[in-house]
Parts: structure tokens; C-alpha cells; sequence
């Protein structure tokens, strides 16, 4: 049986699905905006890269990486800490392909094409009941005095 709290956090990447993927190069950490693509079933989530974008050297160095995912919306946060790889892999690609990366390399046989493949190692999430509510909540305290309730924070390990 799955650890609800993992199942959350999967549940969270596959509904967001765009989040800001962190990495260090060595000086500094550089974030970018990036479509995932989650695959429970092999406790990874795959992101489209470019070969020529640098960020695999950056990555064969540092392989620690974060992806901060955010549905502002709905009140929903979230943060996964991984260990990344680099793959050039064409039937992982072929597997993946979809609209944004047509957008980007027209076809699955460009050879700039590499993934970026993440396996969770933890996580943290927050998931409030949403902005309507939370400004309830906020509109209450501030009247009695007290906390709002925040919604469910939690902080896994895969």
C-alpha cells in the first residue's frame, strides 16, 4: 500500500504539472520554468531539454535539483528534492512527446533533445482549502483575534 502523503505529492505534480526546476552550476542556483512530465509508475518526473542549453553539464556535475510547483489558484504548494539524470534516450523521448515540445524541436528525431529524468528523494507540500476559503479563515482571525488555519503542511521522504 502507498503512503497517502506520497500519493499526495505525486497527485499535486500531475494535476500542476509546470513547476520551476532549481539546479546549482556550481556558483549559483538558476531556476527556469519547466514542463513536467510525471510517471508514477517509475518514481520519476521527466523534463524537455536542450542539449545546447547547458543545463546537462550543469546537472552531470550537481545532480541535486529542485522543482518548486505552485497553483496559486487553488492554494496548492508544493517542493520535490531529487536526483537528476540526463538521457538522451529516443524511446523515452518518442514516449514523452507531446504538443509543448513540438513547439521547440518539431520533431522527436531533433538531436538536441535530452531529458532531464528526477527521482524524488523528499518533498514538502502545502495544500490550504483555497482562496475563498483561506480569506475566511484570514477575515476570521483578524476578527477574533486568533490564527487561521493554513491547510495541510507536511514534509515527506520517498
Amino acid at each position: 500500500m502507498m503512503d497517502t502523503n506520497i500519493d499526495r505529492v505525486w497527485s499535486m505534480m500531475e494535476k500542476i504539472r509546470f513547476c520551476m526546476l532549481s539546479n546549482w552550476n556550481g556558483a549559483k542556483l538558476h531556476s527556469r520554468p519547466m514542463g513536467a512530465f510525471v510517471r508514477r509508475q517509475e518514481s520519476a518526473v521527466y523534463f524537455f531539454t536542450d542539449e545546447r542549453a547547458h543545463k546537462d553539464e550543469e546537472i552531470r556535475e550537481n545532480p541535486r535539483v529542485c522543482s518548486a510547483f505552485a497553483d496559486t489558484a487553488s492554494q496548492k504548494y508544493l517542493s520535490v528534492s531529487g536526483t537528476a539524470e540526463i538521457s538522451a534516450d529516443q524511446k523515452k523521448i518518442g514516449e514523452l512527446w507531446a504538443i509543448p515540445a513540438k513547439v521547440w524541436w518539431k520533431t522527436p528525431n531533433n538531436p538536441n533533445i535530452r531529458l532531464i529524468k528526477v527521482r524524488p528523494i523528499e518533498a514538502e507540500y502545502w495544500d490550504a482549502p483555497g482562496n475563498l476559503i483561506s480569506d475566511f479563515k484570514v477575515a476570521f482571525a483578524l476578527m477574533t483575534g486568533g490564527y487561521p488555519d493554513a491547510g495541510e503542511h507536511k514534509k515527506i521522504s520517498f
